[in-house]
């Protein structure tokens, strides 16, 4: 199941960069005389109320949600990793101070968050990207942290004190190798609720703003249509289900390779 996921990542990630080879029309060419067509030899997966090709605008809208889950994720990663490591390796007061930060994170709800945030800021691709990524890294921390407060005890982490290496040198070189397992593992799940999320937002028009294709706004296209073009909720709600559980099955399966514990039960 993990390489039918990784399979299926990869083959949206050559959709998304092959997508003018591909993409049967501009997705921004409309056809006001074809509007809301169901799906034909012509056009696959129907037209839009604008009379824009279907296809075209959900493998254009393939590049938004990558993007936005990469790039979301990598923010929330390094802000999650290196919070843990000083957390984690320190302790002491500046241990305290991170955790009691993240446990008010925590008290709010995300999505919540995100929503409040991105209604001071003007709703774009890189505020929900940024918004996302500084909204996601709380759990992170609290997994790195508690990773390194074993680690640190270990033989290797004293010899390396021992020898006069900086702390900065200790952290990145000696305790981050030693727990990037659990960091690919979250930042693969993790991205597929990134991809829920922007679309969830897009579909509230706080998210990526039309004419630019995601799968969210084309969803928020399709709710006006639904007794009448069936076709506009139904293929872009497809392939947000596919490749979120594309990311969830890879992230499971590299949990259970990188984690020994889960092996030995």
């Amino acid at each position: 199941m993990a390489m039918l996921g990784a399979l299926i990542i990869f083959s949206l990630a050559l959709v998304a960069v092959i997508a003018p080879l591909i993409a049967p029309f501009s997705p921004h060419h409309q056809d006001i005389l074809h509007r809301l067509e169901p799906p034909s030899t012509k056009h696959p997966l129907g037209t839009d109320d604008l009379g824009r090709d279907l296809l075209s605008r959900v493998i254009y809208g393939t590049r938004i949600s990558l993007l936005v889950g990469f790039v979301a994720i990598g923010i929330a990663i390094i802000i999650g990793s290196i919070l843990g490591l000083l957390s984690g390796y320190f302790g002491g007061w500046l241990d305290t101070v991170i955790m009691r930060f993240v446990d008010i994170m925590l008290c709010f709800p995300t999505f919540f968050l995100i929503l409040m945030v991105i209604a001071f800021l003007e709703p774009n691709i890189w505020t929900v990207m940024v918004v996302i990524g500084l909204t996601g890294w709380p759990g992170l921390t609290r997994l790195v942290r508690g990773e390194c407060l074993s680690i640190r005890e270990r033989g290797f982490v004293q010899a390396a004190k021992v020898l006069g290496l900086s702390n900065t040198r200790v952290m990145f070189v000696h305790l981050l190798p030693n727990v990037m397992a659990p960091i690919l593992v979250t930042a693969t799940l993790g991205i597929g609720g990134a991809i829920l999320t922007e679309s969830a937002l897009s579909f509230l028009g706080l998210g990526v703003q039309p004419p630019t294709p995601s799968w969210g706004n084309i969803l928020t296209a399709g709710k006006d249509y639904i007794t009448v073009a069936w076709w506009l909720s139904l293929y872009p709600g497809l392939a947000i289900l596919i490749t979120v559980l594309a990311y969830n099955l890879l992230g499971e399966g590299l949990r259970d390779v990188l984690d020994p514990r889960m092996m030995a039960e």
